[in-house]
């Protein structure tokens, strides 16, 4: 059977029944009749010359003849072997009834077919066109070379770089011909893995990272006690400054897995809904009254316009404590030079109040744009040094993010260099104090 879409193909791909056949007929029939007519005319004309007439009509016939009943007669022996380039409509309502991504090509590799999904994924390739013209993996290419061999089913990955990284994993596998005939068609379909290659690889990262910071402190604690037990053995003053070192070291690692348990706690319940409903307001109260120590130890002042009405929305009153009291340290910690922070709560939405704002800003250096994206990555740090020595674990920016999520919202961060940053999250208002926070706000225009 042959493809309606072979006229996209080149022009060797098998043409409709009707078109060179029929025309190569008509073709012939024209040259028989007209040649018995001007032979029969000179045999009538020059009865002298009949037999002449009757031999040269006799050899063109067979020039004419000849050569179409040999095709016929070859394809007749070819019988069920005879190439068939295009998939017939079964073949192709089955692909098109797979979700992703399919390519059906033939033994020369050229596509002859491809699904809804596959178009989308790969573009508009050509039918008829190699499919290693868009597909271009020596893997890819020697694994069909090898189910085309062995007949038997293969599987590869197939890494893309662009136009956006993307992992395949290609299943390769003949489609069974009648009477035990060599396949003419190979069905390629692709499975996206770029999701769980993703997962994997953080997954790979996390592991080396958290066994990094902890063999760090443990190495530093083993020397010390390596050299306590010998050369300083009797060495009072040195024996007082390694205790010091190693009580921080200790402390670093009790941070360190505090934050991984934490951090473990709320991925696990990420995806739960919470029901219970917080105030924003004592939420940033308690803030300001915990972290206003740590502000005045770094030199800094903390600043909060405390709202006059309660902003409740849906979310556990700890979790939200614990994302803007990290927010908080950050800015103590690394935005100390601006010499202020500033607490910012708010209702938004103009007269139909139905979100409040919630953030955190300093006035210290700035954060480089290209840093920006990656500050959520779990341990990583914009300046290693400067976050070891104030005590940082790499973490903290990765547990508000998820906390976050599962309070339905993300952290937006704003950060311009010598200018400082702006950390901050919208969260929906319940139903009453939109209605109540709307009400105060026409007044106020009013």
């Amino acid at each position: 059977m042959h493809d309606p879409e072979s006229s996209a193909a080149p022009a060797s791909a098998e043409a409709p029944a009707s078109s060179p056949s029929a025309r190569s007929r008509a073709v012939a029939l024209r040259a028989t009749l007209g040649s018995a007519a001007a032979f029969g005319g000179l045999a009538l004309a020059y009865p002298q010359a009949g037999a002449a007439s009757l031999a040269a009509f006799a050899a063109l016939m067979v020039v004419v003849h000849w050569p179409r009943a040999r095709r016929r007669t070859a394809l007749r022996g070819a019988g069920p072997e005879a190439p068939r380039l295009w998939p017939d409509q079964g073949m192709k309502t089955v692909i098109d009834a797979l979700g992703e991504p399919v390519f059906l090509v033939d033994r020369d590799f050229m596509l002859r077919y491809r699904n809804a999904s596959a178009l989308e994924a790969f573009g508009n390739m050509a039918l008829g066109d190699p499919v290693s013209l868009r597909l271009r993996s020596p893997e890819l290419i020697a694994a069909m070379e090898l189910c085309q061999r062995s007949g038997e089913a293969g599987e590869v990955v197939l890494d893309e770089r662009r136009p956006t990284d993307r992992t395949w994993l290609v299943t390769i596998a003949p489609v069974r011909a009648p009477r035990g005939e060599r396949p003419r068609f190979f069905l390629l379909k692709f499975r996206d893995r770029t999701a769980e290659t993703r997962v994997e690889r953080m997954r790979t990262d996390f592991v080396a990272n958290a066994s990094h910071e902890l063999r760090t402190p443990l190495a530093s604690l083993s020397g010390f006690i390596e050299t306590l037990q010998g050369p300083a053995r009797d060495d009072e003053v040195a024996r007082e400054r390694f205790l010091a070192i190693m009580r921080e070291q200790a402390s670093r690692m009790s941070r360190l897995i505090d934050d991984l348990l934490s951090l473990s706690r709320i991925e696990m319940k990420r995806h739960l809904p919470d029901t219970a409903r917080a105030d924003l307001v004592r939420v940033f109260d308690k803030v300001a009254d915990q972290m206003r120590p740590l502000a005045e130890e770094h030199g800094v002042s903390l600043e909060y316009e405390r709202p006059e009405r309660p902003l409740r929305i849906v979310g556990d009153e700890d979790e939200l404590l614990q994302v803007f009291a990290n927010l908080v340290e950050n800015a103590c910690k690394y935005g100390a030079d601006g010499k202020r922070i500033v607490l910012k709560l708010e209702a938004v939405g103009g007269r139909q109040v139905s979100s409040v704002e919630a953030g955190v800003q300093d006035f210290g250096p700035g954060i480089a744009p290209e840093h920006v994206p990656r500050l959520t990555e779990r341990f990583y740090r914009v300046d290693v040094g400067s976050s070891r020595a104030m005590r940082g674990t790499g973490l903290g920016l990765s547990i508000v993010r998820n906390i976050l999520l599962r309070h339905r919202s993300r952290l937006v961060v704003r950060s311009t260099l010598g200018i400082g940053s702006t950390f901050s999250a919208r969260f929906p208002l319940v139903r009453d104090d939109m209605a109540a926070n709307g009400e105060r706000e026409g007044k106020t225009k009013a």
